[in-house]
């Protein structure tokens, strides 16, 4: 339908709900969803025209998130998403409540069971954010540690379902589950790969992304998301067989600049080239991304170029120096602490030792402090 602006009570006209309403009678329908955010308002007066169950666009991504969760983490950060979702919509949804956490709280005078549902939920969320905040601190340390490696760190980033758990399990031999469903990775999982050359890196497989990313779930899944921002290198899964690719490539970059994680070196994987019917499919789609790759994860297919060209995007090798260096040259000491990773640090009467990797230019400023 079109309108020239959603109804501030039903987001559709009068007219139309009473059209889907007579549809929703023929067809014995459970619920209707509509592809767009509604306000509490709009979904409550929709309900009642309907006469059934009313999803919107976030609550039918956040129930399928429900059900891929599978780790601690991923269901804590789907609990607190659902969450800030429902306490604005919440009409007296009663007993539906007892299955949250938390506990019950006792009523006190003239209070409303609303307003009991209401306090639970507030109890809950805050909880909810405090073992979620545990949990980041515990990805901070991971990546920390990770961090101490000499190992580039890169992450494969794309719509959901792109094929980019297929892509680490080809790259890695690992068996990181994978179906032909959304969202089934959940949470980050971090593999060695060798490239051509020897170098190591670790590569991570990150939640896909959607058109309309609900922020309830980009704040929720803040730490997750994190591998993003945190990584050298980012490898952009695309479904080259998707019949809306461009419109998916749009998504995952505007995300991308969500997050903030634009300015990282980006190699394109046009995954899925064995579903491409022909030569000239492959050709018009090379015109589309004149830079991407084309590769097949599932036949393993175009997987060397992939990583010849990751190799150009990772950031220069970097050497692992043992120095010992006056305390006097502080803007050459504040340099290794800033540009490099310090592996070890102890003071010699007026001299540090310092074991760090760091960049070839810094390298070799640092050749006449170094220890044999």
């Amino acid at each position: 339908m079109r309108r020239a602006k959603p109804s501030p009570s039903h987001f559709i006209g009068r007219g139309k709900a009473e059209e889907i309403r007579a549809k929703v009678e023929e067809e014995k329908a459970d619920f209707v969803i509509f592809n767009n955010d509604l306000t509490p308002t709009q979904q409550r007066n929709l309900e009642e025209s309907l006469h059934t169950r009313v999803i919107d666009h976030t609550q039918l991504i956040l129930d399928i998130f429900a059900q891929r969760a599978q780790t601690k983490e991923g269901k804590l950060q789907v609990e607190l998403a659902q969450l800030s979702y429902l306490l604005p919509r919440l009409t007296g949804l009663g007993i539906e409540l007892s299955q949250l956490g938390g506990g019950i709280g006792t009523r006190g005078p003239g209070e409303t069971q609303l307003e009991v549902d209401r306090r639970r939920i507030r109890r809950r969320l805050t909880k909810l954010k405090e073992e979620i905040k545990e949990v980041r601190k515990h990805r901070t340390l991971q990546r920390e540690g990770r961090r101490k490696n000499p190992f580039p760190i890169v992450a494969l980033v794309g719509y959901t379902n792109s094929g980019k758990s297929t892509l680490l399990n080809s790259l890695t031999g690992s068996d990181v589950k994978v179906e032909n469903k959304l969202f089934v990775t959940l949470d980050p999982a971090t593999r060695k790969v060798k490239l051509p050359s020897k170098r190591e890196i670790l590569l991570t497989d990150t939640v896909g992304f959607i058109r309309y990313l609900p922020h309830h779930l980009i704040a929720a899944f803040k730490a997750t998301l994190e591998e993003v921002t945190e990584a050298d290198v980012l490898i952009i899964v695309l479904d080259a067989g998707h019949p809306k690719h461009q419109e998916q490539s749009g998504v995952v970059f505007q995300v991308l600049n969500q997050l903030g994680a634009m300015d990282k070196p980006i190699v394109i994987a046009l995954n899925k080239m064995d579903l491409l019917q022909s030569r000239l499919e492959q050709r018009r789609l090379q015109r589309e991304f004149p830079e991407g790759i084309l590769i097949s994860a599932r036949e393993k297919e175009g997987l060397e170029r992939l990583m010849q060209e990751l190799e150009q995007a990772l950031p220069e090798k970097r050497e692992t120096v043992k120095v010992l260096i006056p305390q006097k040259e502080g803007t050459l000491l504040a340099s290794i602490r800033k540009e490099g990773t310090i592996f070890q640090e102890r003071y010699r009467n007026s001299q540090v030792y310092l074991e760090a990797e760091v960049g070839k230019e810094l390298a070799r400023r640092l050749e006449k402090y170094q220890l044999k």
